[in-house]
């Protein structure tokens, strides 16, 4: 079962600001870079710290930031809507790694749209 954290205070969240959402875009860039370098930290060199997985919810997704696979801990990103996957606490770290490596067969597959491939 994995325990869910909120993100840490004192790493500013960006302001969603509908009439400049290119700035809002880049900002929410810079808080992730920020979000893993504290979580890094943290717990260095731990399996997969910073990566994120994606749950879809309402008109967008849930998104959680891999703090530790053992034990599971997620930290909850608050960026647009902030969506909450009502699961999340029964994630076990199989399904994060299952998860992971899914979105990235996807993108691979795909192409990472955040990245703009």
């Amino acid at each position: 079962m994995a325990k869910i954290f909120s993100a840490p205070e004192e790493i500013k969240q960006p302001k969603l600001d509908f009439a400049n959402m290119g700035n809002y875009e880049k900002e929410s860039k810079e808080y992730l870079v920020k979000l893993k370098a504290k979580l890094l930290e943290h717990n260095p060199g731990g399996k997969n710290v910073g990566e994120i997985i994606r749950f879809p919810a309402a008109d967008g997704y849930a998104e959680y930031m891999v703090l530790s696979m053992k034990p599971v801990q997620l930290v909850h990103i608050p960026l647009g809507d902030a969506w909450n996957f009502q699961y999340a606490h029964l994630l076990k770290a199989k399904d994060v790694q299952d998860k992971i490596d899914s979105q990235k067969a996807m993108a691979k597959l795909f192409g990472d749209r955040k990245k703009g491939k």
